[in-house]
């Protein structure tokens, strides 16, 4: 039996997220093990007279071409790709893992070295999203694996993900603008500032921000969503950070990393676990040091860490911290193959807007 809620994502993502229209050049990206949730997207996007094009993937190909590909091939970016780039008026990607652990065992330098070769494609890739030229969209369909990083069974999982995509409201559109409104409130604030200052446990860091943009993030981009972001003035970030929680990337946790930044830079960085990892990806390019992004977590209906950085970046009451590529709508202009998400715990932390209180026990106080 079909699950209704697919049903439900699918039209919020075709016609809110995405807003297809007739014509439209849209890409749909996943793999075979989401194919209930593909399969009523498509039909939304057939309805809304979209041209589709279905890119499907197997579990685990990434991890044979890892071990498998040659230097040349690993840094080998197809005309193919460049030209779903180029010319997609949208892109929808589902993450659906079938083993999210399936490059742990990778080189982590091999890693490194195609991040590194792909940056070219992601800085086009961002250029066309920042203006809107293509409209993309990231979202996850539930799988035995998500469920199993976050310590639930599937069908606890499921309501999770639908509840946090704000699937249990009559109208999932008018909520997420109403999110959109609520958060603008605080894009508003924090425009008017230049530096700002996070403290909390572990954690002393200033960054400034000055004719920076800050993005309401409603659900467009990210489903589901629920925060706000900027890239920083990249030779403004000061201090020391300790992630509350492990920071993950292309599978590999790395536990209690603490970084220290000057003049925008990571001078410093340790973990408890996953340190060689860490330190292989801050040295994939010359912009895996600093700083493209940081962004506050709004999204009090979800509580907590799931080993997911689409749901833990958003936990309401965190800050996070994006290592590498800035995202150009931002104002940001590291340019990296890079782009890490690590998320901070701020309930018992403060933030400081220009030496002004505005943020405490997790949440804006203005």
């Amino acid at each position: 039996m079909s699950d209704p809620r697919h049903q439900k994502l699918a039209k919020v993502l075709v016609n809110y997220s995405l807003r297809l229209k007739p014509g439209d050049k849209f890409v749909i990206r996943s793999s075979v093990v989401a194919e209930p949730l593909i399969r009523e997207v498509y039909r939304e996007a057939i309805k809304a007279g979209a041209h589709v094009t279905l890119l499907l993937s197997l579990p685990d190909l990434n991890e044979i071409f890892f071990k498998e590909a040659s230097d040349a091939q690993l840094t080998h970016i197809s005309d193919f790709q460049k030209l779903r780039v180029e010319e997609a008026d949208a892109d929808l990607y589902i993450w659906a893992e079938h083993n999210t652990k399936s490059l742990s065992g990778i080189d982590p330098k091999r890693l490194a070295m195609a991040e590194s070769a792909s940056a070219p494609l992601t800085r086009r890739f961002l250029e066309r999203f920042a203006t809107r030229e293509l409209r993309w969209c990231g979202t996850l369909f539930p799988t035995y694996a998500y469920a199993q990083d976050a310590g639930m069974s599937l069908s606890d999982y499921e309501d999770f993900v639908y509840g946090a995509c704000l699937l249990d409201q009559d109208d999932p559109a008018a909520a997420w603008q109403k999110v959109h409104v609520e958060q603008q409130r605080v894009v508003d604030f924090l425009s008017q500032h230049d530096e700002i200052h996070i403290v909390a446990p572990g954690t002393d860091l200033t960054c400034r921000v000055g004719g920076r943009t800050w993005i309401n993030c409603d659900g467009q981009a990210n489903f589901p969503d629920g925060e706000v972001f900027t890239g920083p003035i990249e030779d403004s970030v000061n201090g020391t950070v300790s992630f509350t929680y492990p920071a993950i990337h292309h599978a590999n946790e790395v536990e209690n990393v603490r970084l220290a930044f000057r003049d925008g830079k990571v001078i410093e960085s340790s973990a408890s676990r996953g340190l060689n990892f860490l330190n292989a990806m801050l040295d994939s390019d010359a912009g895996a040091r600093y700083v493209g992004e940081i962004a506050f977590g709004l999204n009090y209906g979800i509580k907590q860490f799931t080993r997911n950085t689409l749901f833990d970046e958003k936990i309401g009451g965190t800050m996070h911290m994006a290592l590498g590529a800035s995202l150009p709508e931002s104002g940001g202009r590291n340019e990296s193959g890079l782009h890490w998400d690590m998320v901070c715990d701020l309930r018992e932390g403060k933030v400081y807007a220009d030496g002004q209180l505005c943020y405490e026990a997790g949440r804006f106080t203005i």
